[in-house]
């Protein structure tokens, strides 16, 4: 009898596992005409860019933080930046994530943010100044590392970009 209640916990234990990193955000996103991979970084959540779409013959690693409020970040890509600040690690399996700033390389500034887990699997994304708040859904990816080291990504589920 104790050894069918050890393997009904382990099993238990092991849905709830996958549930729970079903409904985290750690992972690929599409956001905003780029590739966004959320993940934990030492105690805070980073949201690093690692691609960005740009037009036919454009390199990404050329666009650049332009419009940062710091002019002495203007010439840094935006590859590789972090969008995140401030939101705890622990966060990384709530449903709404409270407590942190994002960065807007559009208008170069840092807002403070709201993050939520939607039931079908997006991210809404919202940067709110005083009592203005503004928002968009991000799109969960699924990325495939291709033996050349390339990378291919195609959407989760049936969300679509």
């Amino acid at each position: 009898m104790k050894k069918i209640s050890l393997i009904a916990v382990y099993f238990l234990s092991s849905f709830y596992s996958l549930q729970a990193l079903e409904n985290s955000i750690e992972g690929f996103w599409f956001a905003s005409g780029s590739i966004v991979e959320i993940k934990a970084c030492q105690q805070f959540i980073c949201a690093e860019v690692v691609h960005i779409i740009t037009e036919e013959g454009t390199d990404p690693l050329t666009v650049l933080d332009e419009n940062n409020d710091d002019k002495e970040l203007r010439s840094r890509a935006l590859i590789g930046i972090n969008l995140f600040d401030g939101f705890a690690k622990e966060l990384l399996s709530d449903e709404t994530m409270k407590g942190g700033r994002i960065y807007d390389p559009r208008r170069g500034k840092f807002y403070n943010a709201e993050l939520a887990l939607l039931e079908n699997g997006n991210l809404l994304v919202e940067g709110c100044l005083l009592f203005i708040c503004d928002g968009e859904e991000w799109f969960p990816l699924e990325v495939t590392i291709n033996p050349d080291g390339s990378r291919q990504a195609t959407p989760k589920g049936t969300q679509g970009i």
